[in-house]
């Protein structure tokens, strides 16, 4: 009987599940003592180090505060330790408690005529996407392009240039998303190839190896002729929109920056480098025999059949590309020129680009699709996807521009660069685009980068007497030359995850793209810069000496 009681006793005693305290307890501290926890304390304590210790000569305390505050958003924005969105919101708590500006000023930069022009470009985007016309016109301009017989450069000019036309209206990495299906699609009849980058050196000109080379050429001609396209108009990309507000907020008395007026000097940029990629793409991969290797997979009845498959263009589809064509036409025409004002000036200038294009994304929740009754060609539903990180990005780089001037810093940087004042624009230029871009490489996104840099810019053009623009431009599109690492953007990881391409790949092309560049806007800033955006003339207080910018 005592022996019963005992093994009762035992069995009560004895836990269900079994208990590993020190284990349990080890793996709590590990999850504490990570590294994003590290740099999400360190934000904190610098800016407050900074706050209590750092003192600048003939400044106000804001400047501290100021220089404090942006430490802390950037150490988190560096080291994704907090989720860059929710770092981007960090200005509308930060910036009134160290006093740099009220509640609603801080809240009016993330919602302006810049951020409500992302709003509609988005929502057209979306309804492009769910209705699948980015795929119809992608294999209408391929076929177009293909040739007869086959033509691998005219083929791969194609591709990478629907891809370009595509990303000037929409999203760089949301063309990338859209086209790249498309792209693969096309290399899917192509015989795949394991260990394409263990090659033996005598085979290097077999029809496999051919074959090979033309799919690299295929998907670095898609992330990259995403990203140029993006650059060469406003919605491309939020780098350029960052550096629109940037403008507006720091010269609000100048003439703001309008969508064609971008255009107008972004396209041909565009156009020059989309150019140099394509003949670099031509010389490394579209080797001698490239035709033949490639005409036993690939005609035009393949892509003519794709094309069946999508059937007869529907209402929908010619409803929003109806829509988007309006839009386009109303933000090239709303001012033109100073002769021609454009369709702004019944207005005041009340309205802006953000205008219309909200005005636009509004029609496609009347319109209907035809498809249901009482079905409109977009519902809130479709809507789920709306990329708010990139808008609370911009909103938080308008948010640091206007607490960069209000608190002071931007005078203390300004007095602190005056050793710049002889440096010749020349050679100021190149080096801003290389730092930028190599920022957005290794360290950053570009939007981040462009936040970042372009505040610093406007001061060191201060302090040389040259037009803001001159440096900011470099600065900003320098920022988007980021084409030698899968990381370095989104459009890169979406093209290498593809399988097709390798890292010594993207540095082989990206790297003469980046010169090529570096090279086109140093040279199209100070010739046709003047043209378009009036940089031979004095801002403010600061003026313009050509003699003195070229040195």
């Amino acid at each position: 009987m005592n022996g019963d009681h005992e093994t009762n006793n035992n069995d009560q005693k004895t836990p269900l599940l079994p208990i590993h305290r020190s284990q349990s307890m080890n793996s709590f501290i590990q999850s504490i003592f990570t590294l994003k926890n590290l740099f999400t304390i360190l934000g904190p304590l610098l800016c407050i180090f900074i706050c209590l210790f750092v003192k600048m000569e003939n400044a106000p305390t804001t400047s501290a505060n100021m220089l404090g505050v942006l430490v802390w958003i950037f150490t988190w924005w560096l080291s994704e330790a907090v989720p860059m969105p929710v770092t981007s919101m960090s200005p509308l708590f930060l910036f009134p408690l160290f006093g740099i500006s009220s509640s609603d000023e801080v809240a009016q930069s993330y919602m302006d005529d810049v951020i409500a022009l992302v709003l509609g470009s988005f929502i057209l985007a979306l309804a492009v996407e769910h209705y699948n016309i980015h795929r119809r016109l992608a294999l209408k301009i391929t076929l177009l392009f293909c040739g007869d017989p086959l033509n691998p450069p005219l083929l791969l000019l194609g591709i990478c240039a629907t891809t370009f036309f595509v990303s000037m209206w929409l999203h760089n990495c949301a063309a990338t998303v859209m086209m790249m299906p498309v792209a693969t699609g096309i290399l899917q009849r192509l015989p795949s190839r394991t260990n394409s980058g263990h090659r033996n050196q005598e085979n290097s000109n077999s029809d496999d190896d051919l074959v090979t080379n033309f799919c690299k050429a295929v998907v670095l001609g898609v992330i990259y002729s995403a990203s140029i396209g993006g650059m060469s108009t406003l919605t491309g990309t939020g780098v350029n929109l960052i550096l629109i507000g940037m403008w507006k907020s720091y010269f609000p008395h100048e003439k703001a920056i309008s969508f064609s007026t971008w255009s107008s000097f972004a396209f041909p940029l565009a156009l020059v480098i989309f150019l140099a990629l394509w003949a670099i793409l031509c010389l490394f991969y579209c080797r001698k025999g490239s035709s033949r290797a490639l005409s036993a997979y690939l005609d035009k009845t393949h892509l003519k059949r794709e094309l069946d498959l999508l059937g007869p263009m529907t209402f929908a589809e010619k409803m929003i590309l109806t829509v988007f064509s309006i839009l386009i036409m109303l933000w090239m025409t709303r001012s033109i020129t100073e002769d021609i004002p454009g369709w702004g000036s019944l207005f005041g200038g009340r309205a802006g680009d953000g205008t219309v294009s909200v005005m636009m994304a509004t029609l496609l929740f009347i319109i209907p699709n035809k498809k249901q009754p009482g079905e409109k060609l977009m519902d809130w539903n479709k809507c789920k996807k709306l990329p708010w990180n990139i808008i609370l990005l911009l909103g938080a780089g308008f948010a640091i521009a206007d607490g960069f001037r209000s608190s002071g810093l931007a005078e203390v940087l300004s007095r602190a660069l005056n050793f710049l004042e002889n440096a010749p624009y020349l050679a100021i230029a190149p080096a801003v685009c290389l730092i930028s871009g190599t920022l957005t490489e290794f360290i950053t996104s570009n939007n981040a980068t462009t936040t970042i840099i372009v505040p610093l810019l406007i001061e060191i053009a201060k302090t040389m007497h040259i037009h803001p623009l001159l440096l900011m431009i470099p600065g900003a599109i320098g920022s988007q030359f980021a084409f030698l690492l899968p990381t370095s953007t989104p459009s890169n990881v979406v093209g290498f995850t593809t399988g097709h391409i390798e890292i010594n790949d993207m540095i082989k092309t990206g790297l003469p793209l980046k010169i090529a560049g570096i090279v086109a806007l140093s040279f199209l800033m100070p010739t046709l810069g003047p043209m378009v955006f009036g940089t031979d003339k004095p801002v403010n207080n600061v003026s313009t000496n050509y003699l003195h910018m070229c040195g």
